[in-house]
């Protein structure tokens, strides 16, 4: 029997090292070094013989190499498919990420069951039968969805060779396990080697994998760090579990865009697709009250018109409360310096705080006007009109900036039924024929005049 060969790695990056020690060199945490078993077989897991036969790449000139463009697959998931990119790209391997019971399983078996490619479900967490259940619930046809419960690699890959999946998905890389190492599911060195493993056989047989990892309580994708490097793409599963939203995000694309955002409504029948996010972040009264102001803001290629709710109120403790959701903090603050000083309202001794419905976090430097007109409708009591909307970006000196792509956001307000915009006079706008009323602004005072007289 061999003798049994232990190594040392970093919890949050995954370096190795010979022997202990307290602080991490690569990345500089503490305490994040433990000991592993590791006994590696000289074999390789996907297709050895195929791997010997295959022919060493060349080198090629730049001018010769084919840039035709990737054939994707498509998911039929509207949402899945902009934040994709256009769709899955052959051969890659994407990590889809997320708390604990916000929809990330659900998400997949429902997009493997809709699939008209054939998809292989490999689960380590559920048995088939609570799958069955599961997949009656949200659709009862998959005629070309299969499912696998197994954690062990070699079997998982023998299957894989038997049907010949076009897709496979893997719930969750945390369960898997290979016989070439010696440690527990969901150690770092065993994460490391199923990634290596299934990254081997997605290039080689040009099959995308999509992997599902769980995240620790920081908000981190649980796995050394290294985990987030090898794959292609990255995607962040959000939302609230008290609330039935779910929104996805694209940290890493390496065949798209990370800007690009799906939104997702939470079902009893599964998660349906919201074409129109802005149902969802502009709330529906009756009556028109103050604080509230409409955004008109960019997430990717996509505009959403988003609500801005703000409340100004005299500080009960001395000191004034400034307090954000969604929105920078350290840019209310320069705003209401801004505010202050060049348009003279004194909201220094008085409790700001604000709040972007919806749950989502904003960091478009185009919802700043929005802000201002949400902060002084409250501090004025005075209601904002429910057809009003802005976009536009506050300067030091209280101008009004211009902001990217304002065609296509006068479009998008237009388009979802409001009269009038306020943007920067600086904005050159080439749009013919609106129905919307554009009024330019150069100064924060000349919108305190237009909102306020």
């Amino acid at each position: 029997m061999s003798k049994i060969k232990t190594a040392f790695f970093c919890q949050s990056c995954g370096t190795q090292f010979a022997k202990w020690q307290g602080q991490c060199n690569a990345c500089k945490e503490w305490n994040t070094i433990v000991e592993e078993v590791i006994q590696k077989e000289e074999k390789t897991a996907w297709k050895t013989e195929t791997s010997l036969v295959k022919k060493a790449a060349k080198p090629l000139k730049i001018n010769e190499i084919d840039s035709a463009e990737e054939i994707r697959l498509d998911t039929t998931d509207g949402e899945l498919n902009r934040v994709l990119g256009g769709g899955l790209v052959p051969g890659s391997l994407t990590l889809l990420g997320g708390e604990p019971g916000i929809g990330k399983s659900t998400l997949l078996l429902q997009i493997s069951l809709q699939l008209p490619y054939k998809t292989l479900y490999v689960s380590g967490e559920e048995s088939q039968k609570q799958i069955k259940m599961r997949a009656e619930r949200i659709t009862p046809n998959g005629d070309n969805c299969y499912i696998l419960t197994e954690t062990k690699t070699q079997n998982i890959f023998r299957q894989i060779e038997e049907m010949e999946p076009e897709i496979v998905i893997i719930d969750s890389i945390q369960t898997l396990h290979t016989d070439y190492i010696e440690s527990s599911p969901g150690s770092i060195s065993q994460i490391r080697e199923c990634t290596a493993e299934l990254i081997k056989y997605a290039k080689e047989t040009n099959v995308p994998v999509i992997l599902i990892g769980h995240i620790t309580k920081d908000g981190n994708i649980a796995g050394p760090k290294i985990l987030e490097h090898m794959v292609d793409t990255v995607l962040q599963f959000e939302g609230d579990r008290n609330h039935v939203y779910r929104i996805l995000r694209s940290l890493k694309n390496r065949f798209g865009s990370t800007a690009e955002l799906g939104i997702y409504e939470m079902q009893g029948s599964g998660l349906r697709e919201v074409t129109n996010p802005s149902e969802i972040l502009i709330s529906h009264k009756d009556e028109e009250l103050s604080g509230t102001a409409i955004a008109s803001t960019l997430e990717g290629m996509r505009p959403l018109m988003i609500e801005i709710q703000a409340l100004v109120s005299t500080a009960v403790y001395g000191t004034p409360q400034r307090s954000t959701t969604g929105y920078n903090a350290k840019r209310l603050n320069m705003i209401l310096a801004v505010l202050e000083k060049r348009a003279g309202f004194h909201l220094g001794s008085k409790d700001v705080f604000l709040n972007v419905t919806g749950g989502i976090s904003v960091d478009d430097p185009a919802i700043d006007l929005a802000v201002v007109a949400a902060i002084l409708s409250s501090n004025e009591d005075i209601s904002v009109g429910k057809n009003y909307c802005f976009a536009g970006e506050v300067g030091l000196s209280g101008e009004i900036r211009p902001v990217n792509r304002v065609e296509q956001r006068i479009q998008e307000a237009e388009k979802l039924g409001f009269s009038t915009i306020f943007v920067s006079k600086y904005n050159k706008i080439a749009l013919k024929n609106t129905l919307i009323d554009i009024r330019m602004v150069a100064k924060i005072e000349d919108v305190v005049g237009e909102l306020f007289g």
